[in-house]
């Protein structure tokens, strides 16, 4: 099996809503992490080569092109994603609001919770691995989102099992390698 490209800076990256509230069960809000990625991607900032966006966390296997660096995608994507959705809350005069108000000097809300998990993706075993458990999240007896990977909307299992499209910014793991 081809191993991914020495120079490649791909990694894992998993981030969660504060205190697990289920922020991204709206598709709304789903929908603003989708034109993240895209926006990410099309301004050759990353390779998205899977996600899933689930109720109150989301998985990403993204490659960071140079010259960018990753605490600087990490800040433009959960900034950008939080800001969108908390004006989506207060549009719609959510009680989410009080939830994830926080005594910060910097923000009066929070979405996400504070140090988001990443970690380098250095051989195609382990990466097709978390892609594999990004793929299956929705089906997990904890979620029942979908039956089958390919029928949860908000991933990139329909990309790599049906071919599908939707999600023009993705790149397929066989071309980092």
């Amino acid at each position: 099996m081809p191993s991914i490209r020495k120079e490649s800076n791909v990694y894992f990256f998993t981030a969660t809503n504060l205190n697990w509230y289920k922020l991204l069960e709206d598709d709304e809000h789903k929908n603003i992490v989708i034109k993240s990625l895209k926006f990410l991607s099309d301004n050759k900032r990353v390779k998205v080569i899977g996600f899933v966006i689930m109720p109150n966390h989301i998985h990403i296997i993204w490659e960071i092109l140079a010259p960018h660096k990753t605490e600087n995608i990490q800040r433009d994507f959960l900034k950008y994603t939080a800001q969108q959705i908390k004006f989506s809350l207060i549009n719609k005069d959510s009680p989410m609001l009080d939830a994830i108000r926080v005594n910060a000097k910097d923000r009066r809300y929070q979405l996400w919770e504070r140090n988001p998990h990443w970690f380098t993706l250095d051989n195609t075993e382990t990466l097709l691995q978390k892609l594999n458990y990004i793929h299956n999240n929705p089906c997990h007896a904890k979620w029942l989102l979908a039956d089958k990977p390919e029928d949860y909307k908000y991933s990139s299992a329909r990309y790599y099992m049906l071919d599908d499209k939707e999600f023009d910014f993705l790149t397929s793991y066989k071309d980092i390698m």
